[in-house]
């Protein structure tokens, strides 16, 4: 490799953008397609970035191109760099216009269900320019997304054996399951439920592989119990809702979400018992990745919305050691 001080005068960013399209293209014509150019233009960029950094950066073939082992590397540095330039002219355009911004954000479906749309509507009530790109999906594709950098933040509950060394989770409130019946079910009225009573009972539950599902077996195992077969299997957190409110379903909920859509869901908690050790909600965000001015902002505002479902999770805390 030639020094660095020499590749840092001669590679340009306009060498970088062209070796993203051709990676996310696949072609030399695609590319030159993409970036309004010609195929010349494009060959030429690439032959002459192989020369200064004296490595193949693209395998051809009749298929197309192919980055190396090299072009990989070059290519993550590359989106960093175009990445932070973006965050650098974002935090420019907000300070010029505290109104203007984007932002995008992930989270698992308990979230968007409630904490999310909260705080944007909070958000976007204040500066109505802002613009929010939102995506709803499980934890292992939100970490995804966001070592892509196509995301600038997620919320989701993160356990200990998903931490990694490039990810950073800053702690929200912690997020107990809670059992919830229909407004009109037949254990509505009941001031005390042991959860052994609700084996037998018509469940909807989460995937197998899904870590509330994991909690809820933790749920049954600490009562001495085998979990129930659900009569439903869904991740879909609404799709179980809805089961509940129609009929006599029974299904587990977070506390966020019975916080934040209490004027519209309904449904009854349950006077159970549970003995659970759910890992906190968290922001979580790639670590050595600056945080644009709208990425605080939206943190911010989380913080401030969660105080007081923090304080109502204490009340509840306390209420149920003194019952015990």
């Amino acid at each position: 490799m030639p020094s660095s001080d020499r590749v840092e005068r001669r590679v340009k960013l306009r060498d970088l953008r062209v070796l993203l399209a051709l990676a996310q293209s696949g072609s030399m014509s695609r590319a030159a397609k993409q970036l309004a150019v010609s195929q010349p233009v494009v060959s030429k960029t690439i032959a002459d970035l192989e020369h200064t950094l004296g490595v193949r950066l693209l395998d051809r073939s009749s298929r197309g191109v192919e980055p190396t082992v090299y072009g990989r590397a070059l290519l993550n540095c590359g989106t960093a760099v175009f990445d932070e330039l973006r965050r650098g002219l974002q935090d420019i355009a907000f300070l010029s216009d505290p109104t203007v911004g984007e932002l995008r954000v992930g989270g698992a479906g308990p979230f968007m269900d409630g904490l999310i749309p909260a705080v944007i509507s909070r958000l976007t009530a204040r500066h109505r320019r802002l613009e929010f790109h939102v995506v709803e999906s499980d934890v292992p594709i939100l970490c995804t997304l966001l070592r892509e950098r196509r995301l600038d933040l997620a919320v989701f509950r993160m356990s200990g054996l998903m931490y990694s060394g490039d990810l950073d989770a800053e702690s929200l409130f912690d997020e107990p399951l809670l059992v919830v019946s229909g407004l009109n079910g037949r254990w509505s009225r009941r001031r005390a439920i042991d959860l052994g009573e609700l084996v037998d009972e018509p469940w909807a539950m989460p995937e197998p592989d899904n870590v509330a599902m994991t909690l809820i077996a933790d749920c049954f195992a600490a009562a001495g119990l085998k979990p129930p077969a659900p009569q439903v299997v869904s991740d879909s957190m609404a799709a179980r809702t809805r089961l509940v409110e129609m009929g006599p379903f029974l299904t587990f909920l977070p506390h966020s979400t019975l916080h934040f859509s209490a004027g519209r869901l309904r449904v009854k908690v349950l006077p159970v018992t549970l003995s659970m050790k759910a890992p906190p909600t968290q922001i979580v965000t790639l670590r050595n990745r600056t945080r644009n001015a709208i990425a605080k902002l939206f943190i911010d505002e989380m913080h401030a919305i969660s105080k007081p479902l923090k304080k109502g999770l204490r009340a509840a805390t306390d209420g149920l050691k003194r019952r015990k």
